[in-house]
């Protein structure tokens, strides 16, 4: 139990230097025993892994990939075969209430007491929590999250985007450094995805670290500093978004034609060109060799006219789709 541990651990935190690293983990394995018809499953190898204090941070991966395990690992939920994970500092072996003080976890599933008030939650987890009366903070995370005016209403009246918010604001309740959500988003409409986002944001500015899981990858790559991807319990990339952007090198110049082509000139060859339709051509290219400037001259040498163009950015789905296909778990 971490009852008596959260209040300890926000006086620790406060008298103690702050930690560069808000989660650290170093050669974590687990491998799930096996039963007469099934072998032993390793879903972690060894993995290697820092979330920077004050991050918003993206762990990525394909279904099975180890995403659910390594949270479940920091969250005390289960034991690791071997490896150390730390929070905030502490080691959750031999540290694991001042550990899991440190961190709360907004699971993808809702696991709300239909016949308590968002109020009564708040104060329940608190409790459970160890967080005194007097310290609690339930008026001011009613507010954070947009449910102060449902403070007393039963929680199976709230919608579907009342309850996930819901959701964030019980992690809270005893102030942890560390936030972990697990695909919060999934069956959320995009008005109130956009509200819990702007909801983790504000937190996050406030000093927050954040760790996120999402299947919705603009998401990811709009939110987050720094990204993980995680594929058959390996960790296959962790960088700074706009450095993992870079990685592909390769952009996309959609032109349309004023008078129609039959073939690709001449000159446009040395580029690697497609011809979709007559009024349109498509050329790819690497930004880090190739200017947009030196396709057009080329063109205009070679008689083509343009009516209009655009470019089209690598995204994170590009860089997912080359690290996770074909070895998905």
């Amino acid at each position: 139990m971490v009852a008596e541990s959260a209040a300890a651990a926000s006086a620790d935190a406060s008298a103690k230097t702050l930690p560069d690293a808000a989660v650290e983990v170093r050669s974590l394995t687990k491998v799930y025993a096996g039963s007469r018809k099934t072998p032993p499953k390793q879903a972690l190898k060894s993995v290697d892994l820092t979330i920077p204090r004050g991050s918003l941070f993206g762990l990525l991966g394909p279904n099975g990939a180890g995403k659910s395990t390594l949270i479940n690992i920091l969250a005390g939920l289960v034991n690791k075969t071997s490896g150390e994970a730390r929070i905030w500092g502490y080691d959750t072996a031999p540290q694991p209430r001042m550990a899991r003080a440190s961190i709360g976890v907004v699971p993808q599933e809702l696991n709300i007491d239909p016949f308590f008030t968002p109020r009564e939650l708040l104060d329940l987890q608190g409790g459970l929590y160890g967080v005194p009366k007097s310290e609690r903070i339930t008026d001011r995370l009613l507010e954070a999250v947009n449910l102060a005016d449902k403070a007393h209403a039963y929680a199976r009246t709230l919608s579907g985007g009342m309850r996930r918010r819901l959701m964030v604001a019980k992690a809270m309740v005893h102030s942890p450094p560390v936030l972990v959500l697990d695909e919060p988003t999934a069956g959320v409409d995009v008005e109130l995805r956009q509200q819990l986002w702007s909801q983790v944001r504000a937190m996050n500015a406030a000093g927050t670290t954040v760790l996120l899981t999402t299947h919705y990858l603009e998401e990811a790559e709009e939110l987050c500093d720094r990204i993980a991807i995680i594929n058959d319990g390996e960790v296959v990339a962790c960088d700074t978004t706009d450095n993992l952007l870079k990685r592909l090198d390769s952009k996309c110049l959609s032109v349309e034609l004023t008078d129609p082509l039959s073939a690709v000139p001449e000159p446009l060859r040395a580029f690697q060109v497609d011809l979709p339709s007559p009024h349109r051509l498509i050329v790819q290219y690497k930004p880090s060799t190739t200017r947009v400037g030196d396709i057009l001259n080329v063109m205009n040498e070679a008689g083509v006219r343009i009516t209009d163009l655009s470019t089209e950015e690598t995204d994170l789905e590009d860089i997912f789709l080359q690290l996770t296909r074909g070895r998905a778990a």
